[in-house]
């Protein structure tokens, strides 16, 4: 591949350069599921032991062939932010919490290999969250504490 400065290239076609930070938070998570789905029975490795990793430890964490390398991978997730293929990395520009990473890369949650299109789906839960699960809980949670006041009385 011959390498090129961008003035030089840019008289010779139409020259676009993105801004980092041009996906919203759904569309990375989207784009890393649809990353994943490519090869939905491809092997992946898990992160060892996420909660036994001193803390300060734990951004540092990596494992080749993660769902996190399959989403460093891709240059347009790189040239929109992806640093790289470590569990910091990944939670800073996927904006995941901690509990949310532990439960899509741990091997405790997951086994030391998982299948992609099985973490496909976690993304998509993560970018997509049921609100109905939510309503239902609130609903049954609203029926439920004035029962068990009723018996406890």
């Amino acid at each position: 591949m011959e390498h090129k400065p961008v003035e030089t290239l840019r008289g010779v076609a139409e020259v676009h350069e993105f801004k980092q930070g041009f996906l919203s938070r759904r569309e990375r998570l989207e784009r890393w599921a649809e990353l994943l789905e490519r090869q939905p029975k491809r092997r992946l490795r898990s992160l060892g032991e996420i909660e036994f990793t001193p803390e300060e430890k734990r951004p540092e964490l990596r494992s080749d062939e993660s769902p996190i390398t399959v989403a460093y991978e891709d240059p347009i997730l790189r040239a929109d932010g992806l640093k790289g293929d470590r569990l910091g990395d990944a939670m800073e520009y996927f904006d995941l919490s901690e509990r949310s990473a532990h439960r899509l890369l741990c091997s405790c949650m997951n086994g030391w290999s998982m299948e992609a299109g099985v973490t496909a789906r976690k993304v998509r839960r993560i970018a997509n969250p049921d609100h109905r699960l939510m309503v239902v809980t609130s609903i049954s949670l609203m029926v439920a504490v004035p029962a068990v006041l009723y018996l406890l009385s």
